[in-house]
């Protein structure tokens, strides 16, 4: 049997690509697999695709069981792709796209029904699939419709029916008055209506825009809500005990203070003594420093320190100072 070293590295490097590139390829599209993937895929017809978009949730009873995969429009109908999994869905389930939060987001929900498994390759009908009003949208539709209104021409309007229906009855003609008051209020804050629709438009577009931030504070600031009630009990028991060991405090000092007085008179008198000779203390500190500094000096050759006598034997006895002490 031939070594490897000895093997042609040609072929060997051409077999690693291929298990690299099969590598990279089951990477890349493993939610497609059988087995590991991300579930059967499934299809239903929707009359519009109410702002569901693809990688959002599909949902059973609230629970999640996969996502969107594609949204494609075909004639008059939108085919929504998407898969499920470990989830039971019958051949008379219905799809509903329904609001996630109220900015909007949206997601798919299932209810299964039938007798039979849904097979992948029928489509749930537009008979059982809904669809929801989007309030964005409604907003943002409201604020193009009102401003394509000639608010001028309505008032006119509102003060012709008015003219017309100047002889009729005391309460007709009071409603028609008001009517016109009404239009003329609407016709002389013209540019102040469209600039708040307008506003709220852009409101309406931002949140929109903006979704997946604000899903991500709310659900940041319940995090932390949550983490201080349950913190709760101990942060009440901390003040607890404080408030117990306060009270315990009070009682000692209280149970020893006919021994605690005479102890504190003392300490009082020993620190008013010490701030009353603060000076002198410090100066002898002060002037203590040369004699600390040569005493260290005297004893830092070892176990014993450096001295010397004078005088210890007479100058005339011998050579060690022959001069004396006073030379």
């Amino acid at each position: 049997m031939r070594s490897f070293s000895s093997r042609n590295p040609i072929p060997i490097g051409i077999a690693g690509l291929v298990v690299l590139a099969l590598a990279f390829t089951v990477a890349m599209f493993s939610d497609d697999l059988p087995i590991i993937g991300g579930g059967t895929s499934y299809s239903a017809e929707f009359s519009e695709a109410a702002g569901l978009e693809p990688d959002d949730e599909v949902r059973i009873a609230g629970v999640k069981v996969g996502k969107v995969s594609d949204i494609e429009l075909e004639g008059d109908r939108v085919v929504v792709t998407f898969k499920v999994k470990d989830a039971w869905v019958g051949d008379r389930t219905s799809a509903a796209i329904k609001i996630k939060t109220v900015l909007g987001q949206k997601y798919l929900a299932l209810e299964p029904a039938g007798r039979d498994v849904l097979d992948p390759a029928d489509r749930i009908p537009r008979e059982r699939t809904t669809a929801p009003y989007d309030v964005v949208e409604a907003f943002r539709g409201l604020a193009e419709t009102t401003n394509q209104i000639d608010t001028a021409q309505l008032a006119q309007s509102f003060e012709v029916i008015a003219e017309t229906f100047a002889d009729t009855p005391d309460d007709v003609r009071g409603a028609l008055t008001g009517l016109q008051a009404l239009s003329k209020t609407i016709s002389s804050r013209d540019e102040q209506l469209a600039a708040l629709l307008d506003n709220t438009q852009q409101i309406s577009r931002t949140l929109a825009e903006r979704d997946a931030e604000v899903v991500r504070l709310l659900q940041d600031g319940n995090l932390l809500l949550a983490e201080v009630s349950r913190r709760r009990d101990a942060i009440t028991a901390l003040l607890d005990g404080t408030q117990a060991l306060a009270t315990e405090l009070q009682g000692l000092v209280k149970d020893n203070n006919e021994q605690l007085a005479p102890v504190l008179a003392s300490l009082d008198q020993l620190t008013g003594m010490l701030q009353r000779n603060q000076d002198a203390l410090a100066e002898g500190i002060q002037n203590m420093a040369p004699f600390i500094r040569l005493f260290n000096n005297a004893v830092g050759n070892g176990h014993w320190f450096d001295n010397y006598i004078c005088g210890l034997l007479p100058p005339s006895t011998a050579s060690v100072n022959p001069t004396g002490c006073l030379a």
